[in-house]
């Protein structure tokens, strides 16, 4: 079967099985089995793919960094440092639609897979008295979570696009670092300008008010600027870094008296039906390497007559969609685009523009499927405004690119 008839039939078999709300896991897992009905249907292949998800050190790093980071969340929203910082900035900056944009970019730095769940509860928390449907808040927190993977030099997907790719990060993110600009942007347009903010109020607060809710402002940054320190100086895993800063925030909210529950903490954070769906995602995307459907995808575009920008383009867009994240897209294409000519500079920020707008379509992104899963919000609905950022960001982006090639 043709290979671009087997991926369609593939994702109609996803966007069916959800219209039954089915847990996007057991679709991916069921699309996946599809594929290898068809491309192989061998026991030994899907073995395969089973141990290899499960033998990879990422898949651990994802699960438990993930969970680590609800642990976190736990620790701040039951000690109250949460809703506390929420009202610290809101002191500081009184304008509520630079806050739902800056916090999820501000979090986003941190280059911690799944990290979106995160920024989640505080995007909540600063929409409480908005009204804002579920999809919108989450659209929100997924978008601007992302602004930095063009610009910033310890996104994984980044650094390896410059290794392989030939370019030093200065060249690099100095060719891109624009298109963060341009990704803010266009998300202010479609996702915070239209928010209509009632006019409130503020409450007369005490001195010891307000220094508690500074201490809550600390309290709640501190144990993030800690994760990131830990990951970009020592080269920690994100789900280690994260996982000692839990261990040490107990300490640290019990010594300030704001204490939390160890069982809370550890037993509150465990979520099987999110395990669930990241293992079965991560499964699929192994599925797609053993019956080599990557692979082949890059071969029918080589084998075409479209010109090289393009078929970059569109195989990079194609992968970041089947495997959800940057170091998937950046893996396949860079090396192509070595090949075509180390260190251009051009071909390379075409294959990462349209491999992270993949990435950014799809439910095998891990940030997606925590953000929807936390807002409980519907997938279709919350890709519809993201969606339309993409094709504002890309025609733009392919616009400029033509014009200065």
């Amino acid at each position: 079967m043709n290979i671009f008839l087997l991926l369609t039939l593939a994702l109609l078999i996803i966007i069916v099985l959800l219209q039954f709300k089915i847990q996007i896991g057991l679709c991916m897992l069921a699309s996946g089995l599809f594929i290898w009905a068809l491309r192989s249907a061998s026991p030994i292949s899907l073995l395969q793919a089973f141990y290899e998800t499960f033998t990879l050190s990422r898949t651990y790093d994802i699960i438990f960094a993930l969970y680590f980071v609800m642990c976190l969340e736990i620790e701040l929203r039951l000690s109250g440092a949460l809703t506390d910082m929420v009202k610290a900035l809101r002191r500081l900056c009184s304008d509520v639609k630079i806050l739902l944009a800056a916090m999820p970019a501000f979090l986003g730095l941190l280059p911690s897979v799944g990290g979106a769940r995160f920024s989640a509860p505080i995007v909540q928390e600063l929409s409480e008295r908005l009204t804002l449907t579920p999809e919108r808040k989450a659209a929100i927190n997924f978008w601007f979570r992302h602004l930095f993977e063009f610009s910033s030099p310890i996104i994984p997907g980044m650094i390896m696009a410059c290794s392989i790719a030939g370019v030093t990060f200065g060249e690099f993110i100095s060719h891109l670092c624009w298109v963060t600009v341009l990704a803010i942007a266009v998300g202010w347009l479609i996702l915070i300008r239209p928010i209509k903010v009632p006019h409130e109020t503020r409450p007369v607060e005490t001195a010891a008010e307000i220094r508690h809710e500074r201490n809550g402002l600390l309290l709640a940054l501190l144990p993030v600027a800690a994760v990131f320190m830990v990951v970009v100086f020592f080269g920690l895993n994100a789900s280690i870094a994260t996982g000692a800063v839990v261990a040490a925030w107990v300490i640290v909210l019990a010594v300030v008296k704001r204490p939390v529950g160890v069982k809370e903490i550890f037993l509150g954070a465990f979520d099987w039906k999110m395990t669930l769906n990241i293992c079965c995602i991560l499964y699929f995307i192994q599925i797609l390497s053993v019956t080599e459907v990557l692979g082949e995808i890059v071969a029918a575009f080589q084998a075409s007559p479209l010109p090289v920008p393009v078929i970059i383009a569109c195989v990079s867009f194609i992968i970041g969609i089947l495997t959800g994240m940057s170091q998937g897209h950046v893996a396949i294409v860079m090396p192509i685009v070595a090949a075509l000519g180390t260190g251009n500079l051009n071909l390379a920020g075409v294959a990462m523009a349209f491999g992270v707008a993949g990435q950014m379509l799809t439910p095998t992104h891990v940030c997606l499927i925590v953000t929807i899963d936390y807002f409980k919000a519907d997938l279709f609905s919350t890709l519809k405004p993201v969606l339309l950022c993409e094709v504002l960001l890309l025609t733009v982006f392919s616009v400029y690119t033509y014009l200065t090639w």
